[in-house]
């Protein structure tokens, strides 16, 4: 179904919120004052939400503790749900683009803290940031590049911001949002409303250039020493604890934030807060050090659903990823299409879609209610 219809953009104040939520990441709850736009969907895709919705429900009265499942599943549905309307109200991917003013604050701030309190030795040990874990740092700097990139007649702003966004990225040291940023790039490419644009290519190229640069003259710059490994960093002991959990509850898993117990080979470590602040020495409070095992994850988005919901949570998670991912390639979207595939390709090794996050998972989301939007056609213009 398609309509015409001409570009919309949100009041300014709204503007300002997307702006500042990278920085403080708690303004995201505003999108529960957009929950009724998700009426405005398509039937189908209302139907697919209301099959997601209920499959986290259902899940949660199979899991070995059900009322407190239930209560953080109907919470975190609830938080998910938000944010597809937040997408459906938002209507063009164009009104994201000033998250990117918050992101650039975040880059900064990482750099300034990392230089300040470590000096070089601490860039050399993976550029960090005080609230942003070192991986989501890089993804927050992949998504940055892909605004930049795709902001068409955003002036010559675009290439400092890019630039700054591509050094972030590249001192992150992460390989999880290369991935990303790979994948969402030839998704874009491929998936382009407007025929082939190459020019999308241009960050992958760039890093792909620095990173042989690097190894060609021998420049001990760490971070990009470790992007060209292809080490798992343990990750297939954390796979072998989350099979191993799901085990114990295959039907409906072990409940939503309860899945850290199983997976014994990061629960072991205890508390730990980001290797940033760690270098810091910076210690987990104790009043936190109880919930540490809340945001421990399975480095596969999937295996980590099947763990917290099993069987009849999963099924959900595929049905409504399987279908936005879709509707993003019918609509050809460049930004909607590189997150959408990009993330989803990273879900492969680490988990970029469980809500809450520093703002990154939430935009997932976003992206899925922009993609389930009734398909609108530009106006012509006069």
């Amino acid at each position: 179904m398609s309509s015409r219809s001409h570009p919309v953009t949100p009041p300014r104040q709204v503007s300002w919120l997307i702006a500042l939520i990278p920085v403080f990441p708690p303004l995201y709850l505003a999108a529960f004052g957009a929950l009724g736009r998700l009426r405005t969907l398509p039937l189908t895709a209302r139907y697919i939400l209301f099959f997601f919705a209920s499959t986290q429900l259902v899940a949660a009265l199979f899991t070995p503790r059900p009322l407190l499942s239930l209560g953080l599943a109907a919470a975190r549905t609830l938080l998910i749900l938000a944010m597809i309307a937040a997408g459906v109200y938002l209507r063009e991917s164009r009104n994201l683009r000033p998250l990117l003013w918050g992101q650039l604050v975040i880059f900064g701030t990482a750099w300034g803290y990392t230089l300040f309190t470590q000096g070089w030795t601490g860039v050399q040990e993976r550029l960090g940031h005080p609230y942003y874990y070192v991986v989501s740092l890089g993804l927050v700097a992949v998504v940055a590049l892909w605004i930049s990139v795709f902001w068409r007649g955003g002036g010559w702003w675009r290439w400092p911001a890019g630039a700054l966004a591509l050094v972030t990225l590249l001192a992150a040291g992460s390989r999880g949002p290369l991935l990303a940023l790979g994948v969402g790039t030839v998704a874009a490419l491929v998936f382009a409303r407007r025929g082939r644009q190459w020019w999308v290519l241009l960050p992958a190229a760039l890093i792909l250039a620095l990173a042989t640069l690097n190894t060609t003259l021998n420049i001990p710059f760490k971070p990009v020493e470790r992007l060209l490994n292809d080490q798992t960093s343990g990750r297939e002991f954390v796979w072998r604890d989350a099979v191993q959990g799901w085990q114990t509850s295959p039907v409906g898993g072990v409940g939503p934030y309860q899945g850290g117990p199983y997976l014994t080979y990061l629960f072991k470590d205890g508390c730990q807060l980001t290797p940033t602040l760690a270098r810091n020495d910076v210690a987990c409070p104790d009043g936190l050090s109880r919930w540490s095992s809340v945001w421990l994850i399975a480095h596969n988005a999937w295996l980590h659903w099947m763990l917290e919901t099993g069987v009849v949570g999963t099924l959900g998670l595929l049905s409504v990823m399987g279908y936005a991912l879709w509707r993003a390639a019918l609509m050809g979207d460049l930004l909607i299409v590189a997150v959408l595939y990009g993330f989803t390709a990273m879900n492969v090794v680490d988990v970029v879609i469980a809500v809450p996050s520093q703002h990154f998972a939430e935009l997932w989301w976003v992206g899925v209610g922009l993609s389930l939007r009734i398909r609108t056609i530009p106006a012509p213009t006069s």
